[in-house]
């Protein structure tokens, strides 16, 4: 696999015909954000005679919109006048924290305590789930521009990463209510079959057997299918999945698709038969993102594909308040009028999938609708998900607001309260 990141990102978008200007902004914004493409993404999936117009391009490439205007101009400055390296790193380091690394309350909430000890590595944000962010598996076979993980790739100081396996074990142990384990980052799948197996297998130990459902959320379907296919360990990996199939419990392949130009070629449609030959599941979930897949058509064709092949469509999510939301975030109301367009355009296979949905800080926010109640235009929204599993469930109002673009901007309508407390693991 051949990876082009920081200046050999911009060499390859140069030798492709983009622009000197274009050249600028990218190295302006990858100061800042973290990009990274390999050469299957870059030789199957992007449509080079499209750029900059191409969605794959949209998806994995700089654009100076993805940062806040000032803090371009804050940094083009810097650049423009010919800092060094360390200089730019250090205002990109600046400019990090300013774009809400870790949004919802991921570390101040989700982190759970151990002994007395806070585990950072792992979240418990719902009773029944926990994810394990093993330190192995913290980058990714290609970033997208929308990731909101991407503070995992940017240095130790907002990296989420647990060393040892057995603090894992022991969470579990001293958690029953725990029927799910979901391993992500970064991308656990980046990670040689090898290593996941440390991680993997000491969930069959005697003492575990609450533990129901091994989950790996991954894009390595849509950015590196040869992880399934090619790769030395691609056969070492499908026997992993395949024995803790055996063992009775359910193995979820959380899949990140985002447009259909990913399911266009023969190694992916190759890997998914692969992987659902092992007795995995593969559902398919991505962000609903401007420039992207913002296109009731998009979806309603995607979910299409995704169902003929055996995928499970999962949830259409909102993009979160992180990162480069400035450039993909699409207003609530029109993501609902796009969820509901697409869903109208397909079978009742394809309505699996759930949307659009805010993974905010009291749990999966859905937009159930919107609606006029007593004169009053409001959006109704449901708790697929939350932290307190008494809301779980939950319909409540919001003031409609055609410019609201996440769960913060709304107000409570006609007299009902959002989400309160939440439990603490």
């Amino acid at each position: 696999m051949k990876l082009y990141t920081g200046e050999r990102l911009a060499e390859l978008a140069g030798a492709r015909g983009l622009s000197d200007d274009y050249l600028r902004e990218l190295r302006i914004v990858s100061a800042v954000l973290p990009f990274r493409v390999n050469d299957y993404v870059e030789r199957e999936l992007i449509d080079w005679s499209a750029a900059p117009d191409d969605p794959i391009f949209r998806l994995t490439f700089p654009h100076r919109d993805m940062l806040p205007p000032d803090v371009f101009s804050g940094v083009a400055e810097l650049y423009d006048a010919g800092a060094t390296r360390e200089v730019l790193a250090k205002a990109g380091a600046q400019a990090r924290r300013l774009l809400n690394p870790h949004p919802g309350g991921q570390i101040e909430a989700n982190v759970p305590v151990l002994r007395g000890k806070p585990v950072l590595g792992l979240q418990h944000k719902y009773r029944e789930t926990v994810l394990v962010f093993p330190s192995q598996g913290q980058t990714c076979h290609a970033y997208c521009g929308y990731c909101f993980r991407w503070a995992q790739f940017v240095g130790s100081e907002t990296r989420q990463a647990l060393s040892d396996p057995a603090t894992m074990v022991a969470y579990l142990r001293a958690h029953p209510e725990v029927t799910d384990v979901l391993f992500t980052g970064g991308d656990p799948l980046i990670m040689k079959t090898a290593v996941l197996r440390r991680w993997v297998e000491p969930i069959s130990e005697p003492g575990l057997n609450h533990i129901r459902t091994l989950r790996f959320g991954t894009k390595a379907l849509s950015y590196w299918p040869a992880r399934f296919i090619e790769d030395d360990d691609a056969d070492d990996l499908l026997r992993l999945f395949e024995q803790c199939a055996d063992t009775g419990r359910h193995v979820a392949v959380m899949a990140h698709f985002s447009h259909p130009q990913e399911l266009s070629t023969p190694a992916v449609r190759q890997a998914i038969s692969r992987i659902r030959s092992t007795g995995a599941v593969i559902r398919a979930q991505a962000p609903l993102v401007a420039h992207v897949n913002d296109d009731a058509r998009v979806w309603a064709d995607m979910w299409q594909q995704l169902v003929g092949l055996g995928v499970i469509p999962y949830y259409m999510f909102v993009e979160r308040d992180t990162g480069a939301r400035n450039y993909f975030e699409v207003p609530l109301a029109r993501a609902h009028d796009i969820y509901t367009d697409a869903i109208r355009s397909v079978s009742g296979l394809a309505r699996s999938a759930r949307g659009p949905v805010m993974s905010a800080h009291p749990g999966k926010v859905l937009i159930d609708g919107i609606i006029t109640v007593m004169g009053v235009k409001v959006f109704a929204l449901r708790l697929l998900q939350a932290r307190n599993p008494a809301d779980v469930g939950r319909q409540f109002l919001a003031r409609y607001d055609p410019t609201a673009r996440w769960f913060d901007e709304l107000t409570p309508a006609l007299g009902t309260h959002f989400p309160g407390a939440a439990v603490e693991y």
